[in-house]
């Protein structure tokens, strides 16, 4: 996207639905939204639109959005780190691949925290995903005892620098910065602290991949994002979009935080 003359990163607006919504309110869900935004104008060219539905609702997705020609993106909670065999419950970046997902979500704190999941295993996921052609949404983020001990970009930066273990300076990703003492929390980050920990971040995305990568890569901002707040955190030059929960379920809320550029100019 370029906005007077100067290049921009087109700003990314993902709603994780988590475990919400069976296969038919998937259905139901990404068709409201879609009349929404359409009916409301959006610019899906100037703001892009991704939903991660659960595992279960990934082909309904991908069946409506390929037959109505939908403007929308979509993608997976999550990935394994194995590409097939005897892995219970396991879901392979090639499945993932063959339902034409563009995305998908590496690291969130709830991975990381409800199934102990390390920097090592967020890497060797990165590497799954990027080896099927599949955008990886890497989430960092510190908890609270994280912020009061460390400051708030030690423990991200730390956690970006483990996930980029496996990942080229040809690689397409997405990094998401997400405290986890915001996230469903109603106590977001301020912008100003966004915006100081995506500086960082994208700082590291230079030294470790070079300056074009860090240039065109999206960080986003999740925590706590409502409609209320989406604008003063796009007004921020290194917040590129957000990594929404809660409110991507609410079809009237979501919309609002997409159209965000009606309240900010960039």
């Amino acid at each position: 996207m370029v906005v007077n003359g100067l290049a921009r990163r087109t700003p990314l607006i993902a709603g994780n639905w988590k475990m919400n919504l069976d296969h038919l309110q998937a259905i139901a869900f990404v068709q409201k939204l879609a009349w929404n935004l359409k009916d409301a104008g959006h610019d899906f060219t100037a703001v892009e639109v991704a939903v991660f539905p659960p595992f279960t609702d990934l082909r309904s997705v991908q069946t409506l959005i390929s037959a109505d020609k939908l403007d929308l993106a979509f993608g997976a909670q999550d990935v394994s780190a194995q590409e097939s065999g005897a892995f219970t419950g396991e879901i392979s970046g090639a499945f993932l691949a063959k339902l034409e997902c563009q995305y998908v979500i590496i690291g969130h704190s709830e991975r990381r925290t409800l199934h102990n999941e390390t920097d090592e295993q967020v890497s060797a996921k990165i590497a799954a995903a990027l080896k099927h052609n599949l955008v990886p949404i890497i989430c960092v983020g510190e908890t609270a005892a994280d912020l009061e001990l460390h400051g708030p970009s030690a423990v991200p930066v730390a956690q970006l620098r483990a996930a980029l273990a496996n990942v080229s300076n040809a690689a397409d990703i997405v990094v998401a910065y997400e405290p986890v003492w915001a996230i469903g929390s109603g106590q977001a980050a301020t912008p100003e602290q966004a915006e100081q920990v995506a500086a960082q971040l994208r700082a590291v995305l230079q030294e470790t991949l070079g300056q074009d990568v860090a240039d065109k890569t999206r960080i986003l901002y999740g925590g706590s994002v409502k409609s209320g707040n989406i604008a003063a955190y796009m007004r921020e030059p290194n917040v590129d979009g957000a990594l929404v929960g809660g409110a991507s379920l609410d079809i009237a809320e979501f919309s609002s935080i997409v159209r965000f550029q009606k309240h900010v100019g960039r």
